[in-house]
Protein backbone atom coordinates (compact mmCIF):
# COMPACT_ATOMS: atom_id res chain seq x y z
CA UNK A 1 0.00 0.00 0.00
CA UNK A 2 1.22 3.15 -0.09
CA UNK A 3 -0.17 6.80 0.36
CA UNK A 4 0.25 10.71 0.64
CA UNK A 5 -1.77 13.54 1.66
CA UNK A 6 -0.15 17.26 0.26
CA UNK A 7 -0.71 19.63 3.02
CA UNK A 8 -0.28 22.48 0.57
CA UNK A 9 -1.92 24.02 -2.16
CA UNK A 10 -1.32 21.99 -5.24
CA UNK A 11 0.22 24.98 -7.09
CA UNK A 12 2.80 25.02 -4.10
CA UNK A 13 4.33 21.94 -5.72
CA UNK A 14 4.16 23.03 -9.49
CA UNK A 15 6.44 25.78 -8.68
CA UNK A 16 8.51 24.26 -6.23
CA UNK A 17 9.22 21.06 -7.71
CA UNK A 18 8.38 22.13 -11.26
CA UNK A 19 5.23 19.33 -12.20
CA UNK A 20 1.77 19.12 -11.33
CA UNK A 21 2.29 15.59 -10.91
CA UNK A 22 4.78 16.04 -8.01
CA UNK A 23 2.21 13.63 -5.76
CA UNK A 24 2.10 11.24 -8.63
CA UNK A 25 5.39 11.05 -9.01
CA UNK A 26 6.25 10.12 -5.39
CA UNK A 27 2.78 7.25 -5.48
CA UNK A 28 5.02 5.61 -8.14
CA UNK A 29 7.96 5.67 -6.79
CA UNK A 30 6.36 4.43 -3.65
CA UNK A 31 4.65 1.56 -5.72
CA UNK A 32 7.80 0.55 -7.60
CA UNK A 33 9.52 0.31 -4.51
CA UNK A 34 6.91 -1.90 -3.47
CA UNK A 35 6.39 -4.03 -6.73
CA UNK A 36 7.82 -7.41 -4.97
CA UNK A 37 7.07 -11.14 -7.33
CA UNK A 38 3.99 -12.64 -7.43
CA UNK A 39 1.50 -8.94 -7.69
CA UNK A 40 -0.69 -9.47 -10.35
CA UNK A 41 -2.32 -6.49 -10.61
CA UNK A 42 -2.45 -2.52 -9.32
CA UNK A 43 -4.50 0.32 -8.35
CA UNK A 44 -4.59 3.82 -7.51
CA UNK A 45 -7.25 6.57 -6.48
CA UNK A 46 -6.69 10.31 -6.05
CA UNK A 47 -9.24 13.08 -4.03
CA UNK A 48 -8.97 16.41 -5.20
CA UNK A 49 -10.47 18.89 -2.21
CA UNK A 50 -11.14 21.69 -4.97
CA UNK A 51 -13.65 20.73 -7.54
CA UNK A 52 -16.87 22.34 -8.07
CA UNK A 53 -19.88 19.71 -8.31
CA UNK A 54 -21.44 18.47 -11.62
CA UNK A 55 -17.19 18.12 -11.93
CA UNK A 56 -15.24 14.10 -10.75
CA UNK A 57 -13.39 14.97 -7.80
CA UNK A 58 -12.64 10.91 -6.45
CA UNK A 59 -10.65 9.27 -9.18
CA UNK A 60 -9.74 5.72 -9.66
CA UNK A 61 -7.71 3.87 -12.31
CA UNK A 62 -7.05 0.22 -12.52
CA UNK A 63 -4.90 -2.63 -14.15
CA UNK A 64 -4.22 -6.54 -13.86
CA UNK A 65 -0.44 -7.96 -15.08
CA UNK A 66 3.28 -7.91 -14.62
CA UNK A 67 2.85 -3.84 -15.58
CA UNK A 68 -0.08 -2.51 -14.17
CA UNK A 69 2.04 -0.26 -12.32
CA UNK A 70 3.40 1.62 -15.72
CA UNK A 71 -0.25 0.99 -17.43
CA UNK A 72 -2.59 2.89 -15.31
CA UNK A 73 0.08 5.73 -14.14
CA UNK A 74 0.21 6.07 -17.94
CA UNK A 75 -3.37 7.14 -17.61
CA UNK A 76 -3.30 9.85 -15.31
CA UNK A 77 -3.79 13.19 -16.62
CA UNK A 78 -3.85 16.68 -15.07
CA UNK A 79 -7.41 16.45 -14.47
CA UNK A 80 -7.09 13.72 -11.52
CA UNK A 81 -4.89 15.43 -9.46
CA UNK A 82 -5.29 16.58 -5.87
CA UNK A 83 -4.54 16.26 -2.14
CA UNK A 84 -5.16 12.68 -1.31
CA UNK A 85 -3.37 9.64 -3.35
CA UNK A 86 -3.79 5.85 -2.82
CA UNK A 87 -2.07 3.51 -4.61
CA UNK A 88 -2.28 -0.49 -4.11
CA UNK A 89 -0.77 -3.43 -5.38
CA UNK A 90 -2.62 -6.65 -5.42
CA UNK A 91 -1.21 -10.20 -4.10
CA UNK A 92 -3.82 -12.59 -4.25
CA UNK A 93 -4.26 -14.43 -1.20
CA UNK A 94 -7.36 -16.67 -1.46
CA UNK A 95 -6.93 -17.56 -5.17
CA UNK A 96 -9.38 -15.13 -6.22
CA UNK A 97 -8.27 -13.04 -9.37
CA UNK A 98 -9.35 -10.33 -12.15
CA UNK A 99 -9.21 -6.88 -12.14
CA UNK A 100 -12.90 -7.22 -9.88
CA UNK A 101 -10.59 -8.17 -7.00
CA UNK A 102 -8.24 -5.36 -7.39
CA UNK A 103 -7.76 -2.82 -5.28
CA UNK A 104 -9.48 -0.14 -4.24
CA UNK A 105 -12.48 -0.44 -4.01
CA UNK A 106 -14.68 2.58 -4.33
CA UNK A 107 -18.16 2.86 -2.94
CA UNK A 108 -19.89 5.62 -5.09
CA UNK A 109 -22.77 8.32 -3.52
CA UNK A 110 -23.99 12.26 -4.56
CA UNK A 111 -23.10 13.00 -0.83
CA UNK A 112 -19.15 13.88 -0.88
CA UNK A 113 -18.95 12.61 2.73
CA UNK A 114 -20.22 9.16 1.28
CA UNK A 115 -18.20 8.31 -1.25
CA UNK A 116 -15.53 6.30 0.45
CA UNK A 117 -12.47 4.36 -1.06
CA UNK A 118 -10.35 1.45 0.00
CA UNK A 119 -7.59 -0.48 -0.41
CA UNK A 120 -5.56 -2.57 2.28
CA UNK A 121 -3.63 -5.55 3.09
CA UNK A 122 -5.19 -8.09 5.16
CA UNK A 123 -7.02 -11.18 5.12
CA UNK A 124 -10.16 -11.90 7.55
CA UNK A 125 -10.97 -14.90 9.41
CA UNK A 126 -14.43 -14.13 10.06
CA UNK A 127 -15.58 -13.09 6.75
CA UNK A 128 -18.61 -15.22 7.10
CA UNK A 129 -19.84 -13.55 10.69
CA UNK A 130 -19.18 -10.38 9.27
CA UNK A 131 -21.29 -11.40 5.95
CA UNK A 132 -24.05 -12.13 8.09
CA UNK A 133 -24.46 -9.02 10.11
CA UNK A 134 -24.48 -6.89 7.28
CA UNK A 135 -27.38 -9.19 5.79
CA UNK A 136 -29.26 -9.03 9.33
CA UNK A 137 -29.24 -5.46 9.22
CA UNK A 138 -30.90 -5.72 5.13
CA UNK A 139 -27.82 -5.07 3.43
CA UNK A 140 -27.03 -7.40 0.22
CA UNK A 141 -23.09 -7.32 -0.78
CA UNK A 142 -22.59 -7.69 -4.76
CA UNK A 143 -19.45 -9.53 -3.93
CA UNK A 144 -18.84 -12.19 -1.10
CA UNK A 145 -14.95 -11.44 -0.49
CA UNK A 146 -13.54 -9.71 2.27
CA UNK A 147 -12.29 -6.23 0.48
CA UNK A 148 -16.08 -6.00 -0.71
CA UNK A 149 -17.72 -6.92 2.33
CA UNK A 150 -15.16 -4.66 4.29
CA UNK A 151 -16.38 -1.45 1.67
CA UNK A 152 -20.04 -2.24 2.17
CA UNK A 153 -19.83 -2.49 6.33
CA UNK A 154 -17.34 0.55 6.04
CA UNK A 155 -19.55 2.39 3.80
CA UNK A 156 -23.06 1.77 6.11
CA UNK A 157 -20.97 3.45 9.40
CA UNK A 158 -20.05 6.05 7.44
CA UNK A 159 -23.63 6.95 6.11
CA UNK A 160 -24.36 6.38 10.09
CA UNK A 161 -22.05 9.42 10.27
CA UNK A 162 -22.87 11.69 7.81
CA UNK A 163 -26.64 11.31 9.08
CA UNK A 164 -25.53 11.95 12.37
CA UNK A 165 -23.90 15.22 11.59
CA UNK A 166 -26.88 16.20 9.37
CA UNK A 167 -29.18 15.85 12.46
CA UNK A 168 -26.37 18.42 14.28
CA UNK A 169 -26.57 20.98 10.98
CA UNK A 170 -30.41 20.84 11.33
CA UNK A 171 -30.47 21.53 15.12
CA UNK A 172 -28.35 24.58 14.24
CA UNK A 173 -30.67 25.61 11.96
CA UNK A 174 -28.42 25.39 8.75
CA UNK A 175 -29.95 24.72 5.42
CA UNK A 176 -29.16 23.87 2.30
CA UNK A 177 -25.18 24.25 1.46
CA UNK A 178 -24.64 24.93 4.88
CA UNK A 179 -25.46 21.23 5.72
CA UNK A 180 -23.55 20.03 3.64
CA UNK A 181 -20.36 22.21 3.91
CA UNK A 182 -21.27 21.61 7.67
CA UNK A 183 -21.03 17.66 7.31
CA UNK A 184 -17.53 17.80 5.22
CA UNK A 185 -15.93 19.96 7.73
CA UNK A 186 -16.97 17.99 10.83
CA UNK A 187 -16.64 13.68 9.74
CA UNK A 188 -15.70 12.24 12.69
CA UNK A 189 -13.73 8.72 11.44
CA UNK A 190 -12.67 7.22 13.97
CA UNK A 191 -16.11 7.15 15.25
CA UNK A 192 -16.59 5.13 11.98
CA UNK A 193 -13.57 3.06 12.21
CA UNK A 194 -14.37 1.90 15.72
CA UNK A 195 -17.83 0.87 14.95
CA UNK A 196 -16.31 -0.98 11.94
CA UNK A 197 -13.16 -2.55 12.72
CA UNK A 198 -14.45 -4.30 15.69
CA UNK A 199 -16.43 -6.59 13.53
CA UNK A 200 -13.18 -8.24 12.53
CA UNK A 201 -10.73 -11.11 13.23
CA UNK A 202 -7.61 -11.00 11.36
CA UNK A 203 -4.70 -9.41 10.65
CA UNK A 204 -4.80 -6.10 8.68
CA UNK A 205 -3.94 -2.57 7.68
CA UNK A 206 -6.23 -0.85 6.22
CA UNK A 207 -6.32 2.44 4.23
CA UNK A 208 -8.82 4.60 2.94
CA UNK A 209 -10.25 8.15 1.55
CA UNK A 210 -13.41 9.70 1.59
CA UNK A 211 -15.05 12.54 -1.09
CA UNK A 212 -14.96 15.27 1.52
CA UNK A 213 -11.30 14.55 1.95
CA UNK A 214 -10.65 12.16 5.03
CA UNK A 215 -7.68 10.35 5.12
CA UNK A 216 -7.13 7.17 7.33
CA UNK A 217 -5.26 3.85 7.90
CA UNK A 218 -5.93 1.47 10.96
CA UNK A 219 -3.71 -1.80 11.65
CA UNK A 220 -5.00 -4.64 13.64
CA UNK A 221 -5.19 -4.69 17.29
CA UNK A 222 -2.16 -7.62 17.31
CA UNK A 223 0.20 -5.98 15.34
CA UNK A 224 0.25 -8.62 12.32
CA UNK A 225 0.66 -6.59 9.04
CA UNK A 226 2.97 -4.07 9.56
CA UNK A 227 2.43 -0.12 8.49
CA UNK A 228 5.01 2.99 8.61
CA UNK A 229 4.27 6.72 8.04
CA UNK A 230 6.07 9.71 8.11
CA UNK A 231 5.04 13.64 7.89
CA UNK A 232 6.09 17.05 7.69
CA UNK A 233 4.62 20.68 6.35
CA UNK A 234 4.60 19.47 3.21
CA UNK A 235 3.60 15.86 3.02
CA UNK A 236 1.96 12.92 5.41
CA UNK A 237 3.06 9.70 3.52
CA UNK A 238 2.14 6.02 4.58
CA UNK A 239 3.34 2.46 2.94
CA UNK A 240 4.21 -0.89 4.01
CA UNK A 241 7.52 -0.95 4.30
CA UNK A 242 9.62 1.85 5.52
CA UNK A 243 12.64 1.43 2.97
CA UNK A 244 10.40 2.72 0.92
CA UNK A 245 9.44 5.87 2.59
CA UNK A 246 13.51 6.64 3.15
CA UNK A 247 13.98 6.05 -0.33
CA UNK A 248 10.62 8.37 -2.03
CA UNK A 249 11.11 11.38 0.46
CA UNK A 250 15.11 10.69 1.23
CA UNK A 251 14.89 10.05 4.76
CA UNK A 252 16.51 8.44 7.40
CA UNK A 253 15.28 5.24 9.51
CA UNK A 254 14.73 7.17 12.38
CA UNK A 255 12.81 9.96 10.69
CA UNK A 256 10.32 7.33 10.52
CA UNK A 257 7.20 6.07 12.73
CA UNK A 258 5.74 2.38 13.08
CA UNK A 259 1.74 2.56 13.40
CA UNK A 260 1.17 0.57 16.46
CA UNK A 261 -1.27 -2.04 17.01
CA UNK A 262 -5.12 -0.81 17.35
CA UNK A 263 -4.14 2.18 16.18
CA UNK A 264 -5.25 4.80 13.40
CA UNK A 265 -3.82 7.78 11.65
CA UNK A 266 -6.14 10.07 10.88
CA UNK A 267 -5.71 12.91 8.52
CA UNK A 268 -9.18 15.63 8.63
CA UNK A 269 -10.12 17.58 5.37
CA UNK A 270 -8.05 20.42 6.70
CA UNK A 271 -4.90 18.97 6.87
CA UNK A 272 -4.97 18.26 10.61
CA UNK A 273 -2.87 14.25 11.49
CA UNK A 274 -3.53 12.72 14.63
CA UNK A 275 -3.31 9.15 15.64
CA UNK A 276 -6.19 7.71 17.78
CA UNK A 277 -6.70 4.18 19.31
CA UNK A 278 -9.36 2.70 17.97
CA UNK A 279 -9.27 -1.00 19.43
CA UNK A 280 -7.45 -1.93 22.46
CA UNK A 281 -3.92 -3.35 21.63
CA UNK A 282 -3.57 -7.12 22.29
CA UNK A 283 -0.93 -9.21 22.80
CA UNK A 284 2.04 -8.15 20.12
CA UNK A 285 1.97 -10.97 17.29
CA UNK A 286 3.57 -9.02 14.83
CA UNK A 287 4.64 -11.50 11.84
CA UNK A 288 7.71 -13.22 11.46
CA UNK A 289 7.49 -14.13 8.15
CA UNK A 290 7.63 -10.95 6.92
CA UNK A 291 10.87 -10.39 8.45
CA UNK A 292 11.90 -13.60 6.79
CA UNK A 293 10.49 -13.01 3.60
CA UNK A 294 7.64 -10.70 2.95
CA UNK A 295 9.16 -7.72 2.90
CA UNK A 296 12.19 -6.27 1.48
CA UNK A 297 15.53 -6.51 3.10
CA UNK A 298 16.75 -3.60 2.20
CA UNK A 299 15.15 -2.44 5.74
CA UNK A 300 17.96 -1.34 7.90
CA UNK A 301 16.37 -3.97 10.95
CA UNK A 302 15.54 -6.68 8.88
CA UNK A 303 18.78 -6.70 7.15
CA UNK A 304 20.33 -7.81 10.27
CA UNK A 305 17.60 -10.17 10.96
CA UNK A 306 18.29 -12.06 8.08
CA UNK A 307 21.94 -12.24 8.30
CA UNK A 308 21.22 -13.27 11.93
CA UNK A 309 19.40 -16.08 10.70
CA UNK A 310 21.82 -17.27 9.02
CA UNK A 311 24.95 -16.93 10.99
CA UNK A 312 22.47 -18.80 14.11
CA UNK A 313 22.81 -22.13 11.46
CA UNK A 314 26.63 -22.43 11.67
CA UNK A 315 26.45 -24.69 13.83
CA UNK A 316 23.77 -27.41 12.63
CA UNK A 317 26.18 -26.88 9.38
CA UNK A 318 29.26 -27.56 10.95
CA UNK A 319 27.69 -30.56 12.45
CA UNK A 320 25.83 -32.03 8.72
CA UNK A 321 29.10 -31.64 7.25
CA UNK A 322 31.20 -33.34 9.92
CA UNK A 323 33.39 -30.23 10.31
CA UNK A 324 34.64 -30.30 6.68
CA UNK A 325 34.42 -26.64 5.46
CA UNK A 326 37.48 -27.11 3.53
CA UNK A 327 35.69 -29.44 0.95
CA UNK A 328 32.35 -27.78 1.60
CA UNK A 329 31.09 -24.90 -1.09
CA UNK A 330 28.69 -22.34 0.29
CA UNK A 331 25.67 -20.71 -1.85
CA UNK A 332 21.96 -19.92 -1.51
CA UNK A 333 18.67 -19.99 -3.33
CA UNK A 334 17.91 -16.78 -5.15
CA UNK A 335 17.22 -13.90 -4.47
CA UNK A 336 15.42 -13.36 -0.96
CA UNK A 337 18.13 -15.87 0.90
CA UNK A 338 20.83 -14.15 0.04
CA UNK A 339 21.25 -12.07 3.02
CA UNK A 340 20.56 -15.06 5.38
CA UNK A 341 23.66 -16.36 3.13
CA UNK A 342 25.78 -13.24 4.11
CA UNK A 343 24.90 -14.01 7.86
CA UNK A 344 25.87 -17.84 7.33
CA UNK A 345 29.44 -17.67 5.71
CA UNK A 346 30.35 -14.71 8.30
CA UNK A 347 29.63 -16.83 10.41
CA UNK A 348 32.13 -19.66 9.35
CA UNK A 349 34.33 -16.66 9.20
CA UNK A 350 34.13 -15.67 12.77
CA UNK A 351 35.24 -19.17 13.73
CA UNK A 352 38.58 -18.89 11.48
CA UNK A 353 37.47 -20.81 8.82
CA UNK A 354 37.95 -19.37 5.06
CA UNK A 355 34.93 -20.31 3.20
CA UNK A 356 34.75 -20.88 -0.59
CA UNK A 357 31.56 -19.59 -1.87
CA UNK A 358 29.95 -19.95 -5.43
CA UNK A 359 26.57 -18.57 -7.05
CA UNK A 360 25.78 -22.28 -7.92
CA UNK A 361 21.75 -21.75 -8.45
CA UNK A 362 20.25 -19.33 -10.84
CA UNK A 363 16.81 -18.33 -11.17
CA UNK A 364 15.56 -17.59 -14.42
CA UNK A 365 12.13 -17.40 -13.79
CA UNK A 366 10.87 -14.49 -11.48
CA UNK A 367 7.86 -16.89 -9.81
CA UNK A 368 6.93 -18.12 -6.37
CA UNK A 369 5.60 -21.32 -7.21
CA UNK A 370 4.05 -21.97 -4.02
CA UNK A 371 1.06 -19.36 -4.73
CA UNK A 372 0.87 -20.64 -8.14
CA UNK A 373 -2.26 -22.95 -9.43
CA UNK A 374 -1.84 -27.07 -8.59
CA UNK A 375 -2.24 -27.75 -12.57
CA UNK A 376 0.63 -25.04 -13.20
CA UNK A 377 3.20 -25.54 -10.42
CA UNK A 378 5.14 -28.63 -10.90
CA UNK A 379 5.76 -27.66 -15.12
CA UNK A 380 7.02 -24.29 -13.75
CA UNK A 381 8.92 -25.63 -10.93
CA UNK A 382 10.87 -27.88 -13.25
CA UNK A 383 11.95 -25.14 -15.13
CA UNK A 384 12.30 -21.83 -12.77
CA UNK A 385 16.28 -22.58 -11.99
CA UNK A 386 19.59 -23.42 -13.51
CA UNK A 387 22.84 -24.36 -12.25
CA UNK A 388 26.68 -23.02 -12.68
CA UNK A 389 28.39 -25.96 -14.03
CA UNK A 390 31.99 -26.49 -12.74
CA UNK A 391 31.39 -24.36 -9.03
CA UNK A 392 32.84 -27.90 -7.39
CA UNK A 393 34.51 -30.73 -7.42
CA UNK A 394 32.17 -33.75 -8.24
CA UNK A 395 32.62 -36.14 -5.21
CA UNK A 396 34.71 -34.22 -3.15
CA UNK A 397 33.08 -31.31 -2.63
CA UNK A 398 29.79 -31.09 0.37
CA UNK A 399 27.36 -28.72 -1.10
CA UNK A 400 25.41 -26.16 1.05
CA UNK A 401 22.71 -24.22 -0.05
CA UNK A 402 20.34 -21.74 1.66
CA UNK A 403 16.68 -20.86 1.42
CA UNK A 404 14.44 -18.93 3.41
CA UNK A 405 11.70 -21.26 3.71
CA UNK A 406 10.41 -24.71 2.42
CA UNK A 407 6.72 -24.53 2.01
CA UNK A 408 5.49 -27.30 -0.25
CA UNK A 409 8.99 -28.74 -1.68
CA UNK A 410 7.53 -28.63 -5.00
CA UNK A 411 10.11 -27.03 -6.14
CA UNK A 412 13.19 -28.84 -4.28
CA UNK A 413 11.11 -32.34 -5.61
CA UNK A 414 11.09 -30.99 -9.26
CA UNK A 415 13.86 -28.65 -10.37
CA UNK A 416 16.48 -27.99 -7.64
CA UNK A 417 17.33 -31.26 -5.95
CA UNK A 418 17.45 -32.20 -9.28
CA UNK A 419 20.01 -29.87 -11.14
CA UNK A 420 22.16 -29.97 -8.23
CA UNK A 421 22.63 -33.66 -8.96
CA UNK A 422 24.03 -32.78 -11.86
CA UNK A 423 27.00 -31.14 -10.21
CA UNK A 424 27.89 -34.66 -8.38
CA UNK A 425 28.28 -33.05 -4.66
CA UNK A 426 29.16 -35.45 -2.32
CA UNK A 427 26.51 -34.63 -0.24
CA UNK A 428 23.23 -31.83 -0.04
CA UNK A 429 22.86 -29.94 2.69
CA UNK A 430 19.49 -27.79 2.08
CA UNK A 431 19.32 -25.06 5.00
CA UNK A 432 15.98 -22.88 5.52
CA UNK A 433 16.37 -20.23 7.70
CA UNK A 434 13.02 -20.48 8.93
CA UNK A 435 12.03 -22.81 10.88
CA UNK A 436 9.53 -25.89 9.35
CA UNK A 437 6.20 -24.59 7.73
CA UNK A 438 3.73 -26.46 9.62
CA UNK A 439 0.33 -24.87 9.67
CA UNK A 440 -1.92 -22.14 7.52
CA UNK A 441 -0.83 -18.72 7.71
CA UNK A 442 -4.88 -17.17 7.65
CA UNK A 443 -3.15 -13.35 7.68
CA UNK A 444 -1.56 -12.98 4.53
CA UNK A 445 -0.63 -15.85 2.28
CA UNK A 446 -3.74 -17.78 2.73
CA UNK A 447 -2.97 -21.82 2.01
CA UNK A 448 -5.51 -23.67 3.99
CA UNK A 449 -5.14 -26.85 2.74
CA UNK A 450 -2.65 -28.24 5.66
CA UNK A 451 -1.49 -31.13 3.12
CA UNK A 452 0.02 -28.72 0.99
CA UNK A 453 2.47 -28.11 3.40
CA UNK A 454 5.61 -30.78 2.93
CA UNK A 455 6.15 -30.99 6.86
CA UNK A 456 2.78 -31.87 7.24
CA UNK A 457 2.84 -34.72 4.95
CA UNK A 458 5.78 -36.06 6.44
CA UNK A 459 4.07 -36.06 10.09
CA UNK A 460 0.83 -37.92 8.17
CA UNK A 461 3.55 -41.04 6.40
CA UNK A 462 5.17 -41.00 9.75
CA UNK A 463 1.97 -41.36 11.61
CA UNK A 464 0.92 -44.22 8.89
CA UNK A 465 4.50 -45.83 9.41
CA UNK A 466 4.06 -46.00 12.97
CA UNK A 467 0.23 -47.68 12.91
CA UNK A 468 -0.88 -44.43 14.77
CA UNK A 469 -4.09 -43.54 13.52
CA UNK A 470 -5.58 -43.62 16.42
CA UNK A 471 -4.01 -39.94 17.02
CA UNK A 472 -5.48 -38.61 13.44
CA UNK A 473 -8.82 -39.80 14.98
CA UNK A 474 -8.38 -38.53 18.48
CA UNK A 475 -7.24 -35.25 16.95
CA UNK A 476 -10.24 -34.89 14.41
CA UNK A 477 -12.64 -35.33 17.08
CA UNK A 478 -11.12 -32.69 19.19
CA UNK A 479 -10.96 -30.61 16.30
CA UNK A 480 -14.90 -31.05 15.78
CA UNK A 481 -15.30 -30.13 19.52
CA UNK A 482 -13.40 -26.77 19.34
CA UNK A 483 -15.22 -25.64 16.82
CA UNK A 484 -19.03 -26.74 18.60
CA UNK A 485 -17.42 -24.15 21.26
CA UNK A 486 -16.80 -21.74 19.12
CA UNK A 487 -18.97 -18.80 18.58
CA UNK A 488 -18.82 -15.74 16.70
CA UNK A 489 -17.47 -13.72 19.99
CA UNK A 490 -13.89 -14.11 20.91
CA UNK A 491 -13.28 -17.54 22.94
CA UNK A 492 -10.44 -18.91 23.80
CA UNK A 493 -9.74 -21.81 21.51
CA UNK A 494 -7.08 -24.84 21.47
CA UNK A 495 -5.61 -25.92 17.89
CA UNK A 496 -5.52 -29.01 18.47
CA UNK A 497 -3.75 -30.03 15.18
CA UNK A 498 -0.66 -29.16 17.15
CA UNK A 499 -0.96 -32.91 18.57
CA UNK A 500 -0.42 -34.72 15.45
CA UNK A 501 3.58 -33.45 15.64
CA UNK A 502 3.89 -34.50 19.52
CA UNK A 503 5.70 -38.13 18.98
CA UNK A 504 8.09 -36.81 16.57
CA UNK A 505 11.06 -34.97 16.89
CA UNK A 506 12.25 -32.03 14.44
CA UNK A 507 15.24 -34.58 13.12
CA UNK A 508 12.52 -37.38 12.31
CA UNK A 509 10.31 -35.10 10.42
CA UNK A 510 13.39 -33.61 8.34
CA UNK A 511 14.10 -37.31 7.33
CA UNK A 512 10.89 -38.22 5.77
CA UNK A 513 11.07 -35.07 4.19
CA UNK A 514 13.87 -35.91 2.71
CA UNK A 515 12.62 -39.50 1.59
CA UNK A 516 9.58 -38.10 -0.16
CA UNK A 517 11.08 -35.08 -1.91
CA UNK A 518 14.23 -36.70 -2.64
CA UNK A 519 14.09 -37.87 -6.94
CA UNK A 520 14.15 -41.42 -7.74
CA UNK A 521 16.80 -41.47 -9.92
CA UNK A 522 19.30 -38.56 -7.19
CA UNK A 523 22.97 -39.82 -6.61
CA UNK A 524 23.79 -37.09 -3.78
CA UNK A 525 22.70 -37.94 -0.38
CA UNK A 526 21.14 -34.63 1.09
CA UNK A 527 20.48 -33.93 4.79
CA UNK A 528 17.83 -30.92 5.71
CA UNK A 529 18.72 -27.97 8.28
CA UNK A 530 15.79 -25.62 9.69
CA UNK A 531 16.07 -22.76 11.57
CA UNK A 532 15.05 -23.38 15.51
CA UNK A 533 12.07 -21.62 17.19
CA UNK A 534 14.38 -20.49 19.87
CA UNK A 535 17.07 -19.25 16.87
CA UNK A 536 13.96 -17.10 14.57
CA UNK A 537 13.11 -15.72 18.33
CA UNK A 538 16.36 -14.70 18.79
CA UNK A 539 17.10 -13.28 15.69
CA UNK A 540 13.60 -11.62 14.97
CA UNK A 541 12.64 -10.36 18.65
CA UNK A 542 10.17 -7.60 18.61
CA UNK A 543 8.05 -9.74 15.58
CA UNK A 544 6.69 -12.87 17.75
CA UNK A 545 4.30 -14.02 15.75
CA UNK A 546 5.11 -17.44 14.85
CA UNK A 547 1.94 -19.41 14.11
CA UNK A 548 3.29 -20.65 11.06
CA UNK A 549 5.82 -22.42 13.34
CA UNK A 550 4.49 -23.36 16.12
CA UNK A 551 0.47 -23.10 15.67
CA UNK A 552 0.19 -20.37 18.34
CA UNK A 553 -2.43 -18.16 16.64
CA UNK A 554 -3.13 -14.56 18.04
CA UNK A 555 -6.60 -14.76 17.15
CA UNK A 556 -9.47 -17.12 17.80
CA UNK A 557 -10.37 -17.25 13.73
CA UNK A 558 -7.11 -18.64 13.25
CA UNK A 559 -7.45 -21.35 15.63
CA UNK A 560 -10.55 -21.68 14.17
CA UNK A 561 -9.33 -22.27 10.56
CA UNK A 562 -6.45 -24.75 11.10
CA UNK A 563 -9.03 -27.37 13.56
CA UNK A 564 -11.57 -26.47 10.69
CA UNK A 565 -8.25 -27.43 7.96
CA UNK A 566 -7.77 -30.61 9.97
CA UNK A 567 -11.20 -31.44 9.82
CA UNK A 568 -11.69 -31.33 5.74
CA UNK A 569 -8.10 -33.04 5.50
CA UNK A 570 -9.80 -36.04 7.49
CA UNK A 571 -12.66 -36.09 5.94
CA UNK A 572 -11.18 -35.86 1.98
CA UNK A 573 -8.92 -38.39 2.90
CA UNK A 574 -11.74 -40.81 4.05
CA UNK A 575 -13.71 -40.03 1.06
CA UNK A 576 -10.82 -40.76 -1.33
CA UNK A 577 -10.39 -44.18 0.07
Amino acid sequence: MAMIRLLKPLEYYEQKYGTWAYGFNKLYLMMEKQHNRGQEGAGIASVSLKNEPGTEYMFREKAEGKDAITEIFSRVTEEMKGELLMGHLRYSTTGKSGLTFVHPFLRRNNWRAKNLCLCGNFNMTNIGEVFQFLTAHGQSPRIYGDSYITLELMGHRLDREVERLFVEAKEQNLEGRAITDYIDSHVEMANVLKKTMCHYDGGYVMCGMTGSGEMFSVRDPWGIRPAFYYHDDEIIALASERPVLQTTFDLQADDICELLPGQALIVHKDGDMRLEQIMPAQQLSACSFERIYFSRGSDRDIYQERKRLGEQLTPAIMHAIDNDVDNTVFSYIPNTAEVAYYGMTDGFRQQGYNVRTEKVVWKDIKMRTFIADNSERNDLAAHVYDISYGSLRPGIDNLVVIDDSIVRGTTLKESIFKILDRLHPKKIVMVSSSPQIRYPDYYGIDMARLEEFCAFRATIALIEERGLWQLVNDTYLACKRELENYTAEPTPLCNRVRDIYEPFTVDEINQKIVEMLRPDDMQAPIELVFQSIEGLHKACPNHPGDWYFTGHYPTSGGVRLVNQAFINYVEQTLKKQ
